[in-house]
């Protein structure tokens, strides 16, 4: 058997790995066979010199048969799934699942908790009191049978390498390659047996690849790779400039979830869901129009889907029945500090300081911390006029002052950016 220390020395060297050197680098993670220090050099070593299309499917594979498949599709043949590659203030995952069930376009999601500057939807749903996000194979086919969506966490059964790997990457700056990316993405996503996937990348201030060319870069290589192992896939390039929607923060977002599943979703918010549904929906071999999801929208279908899929996963029905989120007490304006057009906003930064502020007590999420945008790109503005509101736990102008600096006014207007950039197929 080829040795960790053959397999990285020749990685180091810029050689191509085979499919058994990349199978025994996630076996290594899976079974604890390989040490963090080994692990974390296969991924420097990955990060530097990349892996070709041949290793990067090689991993996925790898990683996915590293634990249980379900192949839901051969039972439930439309059945779509969706993901996003994080941003700040990202909800149409949540706010998508519904609306696609409610159009009896069945969906499957396993989501994750936050990564870098990114809140996890994972993260955001645990702020509804008694909700549940762990299934097995039988309770996800119970969910869709019943209401036609699911949405949960990977169990410790799907795809166990990129478990360890996902963390290790956290840790070592490795988190933006796009090989690394991919195989942890397609792994858990193919595990579920989606018939199609539809990926929303993220370009812009507040993404992990911040030029759109980097963003184009990593969706071609996400559908290849699913297109390659037998799914079919697309994806959509879409702004990440600024925050997408009005509110950021854990509970204040999964309350703008809810009304946007009542008709009052921010109008930005909206047009990337009803567009990933959309595209989605075609991949499957489903006819749905923006009508169709909107009219899911406005009847009370999608609402409705959603309370019955969290009730179902253990949520208070007295909550959702009235939902609140008690916001930080603390409450600072960030104000224009002259006549101007908002210019800039430093969406990574942003989004690191709510993360942090959210986190500020310990490793527990504070669920009330949250910011309310206000003012978009392009948008003009007076002295003094708010640009968004910060809600916090406590008095901390330093903290203030570093979120005051992620907004740039400009004297001259410039135009927004454009919300939905490219559409990527495999062809």
């Amino acid at each position: 058997m080829t040795q960790p220390f053959d397999i990285l020395e020749r990685k180091r060297a810029g050689q191509g790995l085979s499919t058994d050197d990349i199978r025994a680098v996630a076996a290594g993670a899976s079974d604890g066979s390989w040490s963090e220090a080994q692990l974390g050099a296969f991924l420097m070593a990955a990060a530097i010199h990349g892996l070709d299309g041949d290793e990067t499917r090689a991993l996925t594979v790898a990683m996915l048969e590293s634990g249980e498949t379900w192949d839901l599709a051969a039972q439930i043949p439309t059945l779509v799934d969706k993901h996003s590659t994080g941003g700040v203030a990202d909800t149409v995952s949540l706010i998508l699942s519904p609306i696609l069930a409610a159009c009896d376009v069945p969906v499957v999601m396993l989501t994750g908790r936050a990564l870098g500057h990114t809140g996890g939807t994972a993260d955001k749903l645990e702020s509804i009191p008694g909700l549940r996000l762990d299934f097995d194979r039988a309770g996800c086919c119970r969910l869709l049978d019943e209401v036609g969506m699911a949405i949960g966490i990977a169990t410790a059964e799907i795809a166990p390498a990129d478990r360890c790997l996902y963390r290790l990457r956290d840790q070592t700056a490795t988190i933006d390659s796009l090989p690394l990316i991919t195989a942890s993405i397609v792994s858990k996503k193919l595990a579920t047996g989606a018939s199609a996937l539809v990926f929303d990348v993220k370009t812009g201030s507040g993404a992990f690849l911040p030029r759109q060319e980097d963003a184009e870069s990593l969706a071609q290589l996400l559908v290849s790779t699913v297109e390659g192992l037998g799914r079919r896939s697309s994806a959509l390039i879409t702004d990440m400039s600024q925050p997408l929607g009005e509110w950021i923060g854990h509970g204040a977002e999964v309350l703008a979830t809810l009304e946007a599943l009542e008709g009052r979703g921010a109008a930005d918010l909206m047009a990337v869901t009803y567009a990933l549904g959309v595209e989605v929906a075609a991949l499957a071999g489903c006819d749905r129009s923006s009508a169709d999801l909107e009219a899911a929208v406005s009847s009370g279908r999608a609402r409705q889907r959603f309370d019955r899929w969290a009730e179902l996963q253990g949520a208070e029905a007295a909550w959702l029945a009235s939902p609140e989120c008690e916001l930080a007490p603390i409450e600072y304006a960030l104000e224009g500090p002259a006549d101007g057009y908002l210019s800039g906003v430093d969406n990574r930064r942003l989004g690191m300081l709510l993360s942090d502020a959210c986190r500020a007590g310990g490793s527990t999420i504070d669920q009330g911390v949250a910011v309310h945008y206000r003012k978009r790109l392009g948008d003009s503005v007076e002295s003094g006029e708010e640009l968004a509101r910060v809600y916090l736990r406590r008095e901390d102008p330093a903290l203030m002052a570093a979120f005051r600096e992620c907004f740039e006014i400009s004297p001259e207007g410039l135009e927004p950016p454009t919300l939905l950039r490219t559409r990527i197929t495999a062809e």
